[in-house]
């Protein structure tokens, strides 16, 4: 024989459930809500400056230096002056070094590969990419922050690493590594940019 529920045993079990509810929602909330705005991977360290490798490469030089056109600067005169018309010339713009460094792979740090987008299984693609391009790659997963640009970062002194890396990968950005990320390797992350 059972015997009938008052309304007492109604609300009990009915705040239960609304409590219960209040729970998930806030955890998920904590979980999900706070590492869209809060990620530090587009902040700089402020803690230590990475530098470059003192190991001179045994190789040719692959890295291709970017530099963006130089600004004209003027200092001020006490003589008038006169304008100059507009010329059809394309800007000087330096050309890219012939030499690149190239790393041996048997120099080359590890890499982690992680996908910070809604593609699924770009990571492993990009891992193979690395992996045909002589690279050890020692994990893949999924990013979760924010971050603005697909990037590789790279802890101190693996600077010209992370350049090959990135060249290789067809990503744009390098960036030191941040406080959580291992430092005994490169991290690369892909965000929606990523065109491969």
């Amino acid at each position: 024989m059972s015997r009938p529920k008052g309304d007492k045993g109604q609300v009990l079990s009915s705040l239960v459930a609304v409590v219960a509810v209040v729970a998930i929602v806030g955890g998920l909330l904590v979980l999900f809500g706070t590492r869209g705005h809060e990620s530090s991977a587009d902040e700089p360290k402020t803690t230590s400056t990475p530098k470059p490798s003192a190991k001179p490469s045994g190789g040719p030089s692959t890295i291709i230096a970017s530099v963006p056109p130089r600004k004209p600067t003027t200092a001020p005169t006490s003589a008038p002056t006169t304008t100059v018309p507009p010329t059809t010339e394309p800007p000087v713009t330096q050309p890219p070094a012939t030499h690149p460094t190239t790393i041996p792979t048997a120099e080359r740090p590890a890499a982690e590969v992680y996908n910070n987008t809604p593609r699924k299984g770009l990571a492993d693609q990009v891992a193979g990419r690395a992996r045909q391009a002589g690279w050890t790659v020692s994990g893949v997963d999924n990013w979760h922050g924010k971050v603005v640009e697909s990037t590789v970062y790279y802890p101190p002194g693996m600077v010209q690493a992370a350049n090959q890396l990135a060249r290789d990968l067809g990503v744009g950005r390098t960036k030191p590594a941040l406080d959580n990320m291992k430092m005994d390797r490169l991290t690369v992350i892909l965000t929606s940019d990523y065109t491969g």
